[in-house]
């Protein structure tokens, strides 16, 4: 049996093109919006970017303020600290690493320092009875006292006791450690021993001894002395 189609050809090429273009516009419709999609997400990328590199600018604008703040307070306490120094080399006339490196130095062989003290105390002054001074007398002292006093600062009054405690193997190091002492350059006086007791150190016996001195007064070290002192100081450490 023949079909005989009554549709004409023209009719059908029409329907085939219109839904070949309502498919290449749908096509388009579906790449338009994923390039809108994209679009959209590219942006909303970019403006969190741009939020999160603000944020970061700040943190590190925060950061460079801060250690900015860090370097001037490092500078304000080397300032400090050199200002420090310098007072206390003005105030002290024999600075302390000084005169601990000259105990050091003098040290004989075998015997090591325990303890040491530095104590700084004003000068007793002597009583004069008041039966064989009369009080024109004792106006003048006074004046004198408060003169010399005026002349002379506080510090330059004050005397530094040393108490200086050790070991050594027998009584002739801590002999020829005092011998020492008492010529070590003018700077201490008075170098006296006060107790030298047996003393057991791990099977060993050694004799534990305890020094008195006192720094001189009107004592002035110059640069020459600090720089030899300080010479033979390095010059021990490499020794020992």
């Amino acid at each position: 049996m023949l079909n005989i189609n009554f549709v004409p050809d023209d009719y059908v090429q029409s329907n085939e093109s219109r839904r070949t273009n309502l498919m290449y516009l749908v096509l388009l419709v579906v790449v338009m919006a994923a390039l809108g999609g994209s679009f959209v997400t590219i942006k909303i990328r970019q403006h969190a970017y741009r939020a999160q590199e603000k944020l970061i600018n700040t943190k590190l604008t925060r950061i460079q303020e801060a250690v900015k703040q860090f370097e001037e307070l490092q500078t304000r306490r080397r300032t400090m600290m050199k200002t420090a120094l310098t007072t206390a080399e003005l105030l002290e006339p024999v600075p302390r690493s000084i005169l601990l490196a000259s105990l050091t130095n003098n040290l004989p062989s075998g015997v090591s320092l325990l303890k040491l003290s530095l104590v700084q105390n004003e000068p007793k002054q002597t009583s004069r009875s008041v039966g064989s001074t009369s009080k024109y007398q004792e106006m003048q002292a006074k004046m004198a006292s408060a003169q010399a006093q005026s002349r002379d600062s506080r510090e330059k009054l004050l005397e530094t006791n040393i108490e200086i405690e050790g070991i050594a193997p027998s009584d002739l190091q801590v002999a020829a450690y005092i011998e020492r002492l008492s010529a070590s350059g003018g700077l201490l006086d008075n170098v006296a021993l006060v107790e030298s007791k047996e003393h057991k150190i791990e099977g060993g016996t050694f004799r534990r001894f305890k020094l008195t001195a006192m720094l001189k007064k009107n004592v002035r070290l110059k640069k020459d002395d600090i720089t030899r002192i300080s010479s033979r100081t390095a010059e021990t450490g490499r020794r020992f």
